[in-house]
């Protein structure tokens, strides 16, 4: 599993929780911070694996690597192949407004999920789902999937098919631009933005030249004005709506530069904005 990482506002250090159910289990861990470095690949090699599995890593596994077990290695992919192969499938499956994903069992290959497929099993995204909703979803579903395809490959009976490269999608992984809110964009859109981001990343824009993050929101399509710029706080009372490219957009969880996380109707007893004031532009 990967090395330990700093988390929360003390940046302290935390094990993964791979590394906790195999310790508390007596299994031995690796955590190389490269797997392709030799020292890695010859831990790996020294414990002579039959089968290697691998779910949301964050690596590629060297050749060396693959070529280690004799019934070869699988990965455990949290989308429906050869759709959204990559690092964010489930981030970019809820922002991009897929009703349906899934997960697939693959033979791991040297390209970036283009192995060949095993099993595949279905799970439909929720209107309300956020990536964290989906995660756990999908986490489910691959490892009851993945208890059922095990067999198959250890007796030999797996069938194997492959992926369709031309109705291959990119899910890269989310950069800094692909949390920021264009508010030109509809309000549908920018809703499949904020809850494809959460809890984790988190979408942004600026209020006074500061990060303002949004983690939770509401579309309403007939609810903006007409003539009024994109970004424009259309009421500020009990209730924060922001005008989009079409329709409105209203702000239920909110966090301020320097700030926790809150209720945006309750910061709003506190905070000085006017309607009319604008949201994005640039940083200070």
């Amino acid at each position: 599993t990967q090395p330990e990482k700093p988390k929360g506002r003390k940046k302290t250090l935390t094990p993964p929780p791979v590394k906790e159910a195999a310790l508390a289990r007596g299994l031995p861990v690796l955590q190389p911070a490269r797997m392709r470095s030799p020292e890695a690949i010859a831990a790996v090699a020294e414990l002579q694996p039959e089968l290697i599995v691998t779910a949301a890593y964050g690596q590629i596994l060297p050749k060396e690597v693959l070529q280690l077990p004799r019934l070869g290695c699988i990965n455990v992919h949290g989308s429906l192949l050869p759709k959204y192969r990559g690092g964010a499938p489930i981030q970019r499956a809820i922002i991009n407004g897929e009703t349906v994903t899934g997960v697939t069992i693959m033979y791991m290959a040297e390209g970036l999920d283009t192995g060949d497929m095993i099993s595949r099993v279905e799970v439909p995204i929720e209107k309300a789902d956020t990536s964290g909703d989906l995660f756990g979803k999908l986490s489910e579903a691959g490892a009851e999937l993945l208890l059922q395809t095990l067999p198959s490959i250890i007796d030999g009976s797996a069938v194997a098919a492959p992926q369709d490269d031309a109705a291959a999608t990119y899910a890269p992984n989310l950069s800094r631009e692909d949390e920021r809110i264009d508010w030109s964009r509809p309000a549908e859109a920018l809703y499949n933005q904020v809850r494809g981001l959460a809890p984790m990343a988190g979408a942004f824009t600026y209020l006074d030249g500061e990060v303002f993050k949004i983690w939770a929101c509401e579309a309403e399509p007939d609810g903006g004005s007409v003539g009024v710029e994109p970004g424009t706080v259309l009421k500020a009372d009990n209730a924060l709506l922001v005008q989009t490219g079409s329709g409105a957009l209203r702000l239920l969880t909110i966090q301020p530069a320097g700030k926790r996380a809150m209720d945006a109707a309750a910061w709003l007893q506190g905070a000085r904005l006017p309607a009319g004031t604008r949201l994005g532009g640039e940083p200070q």
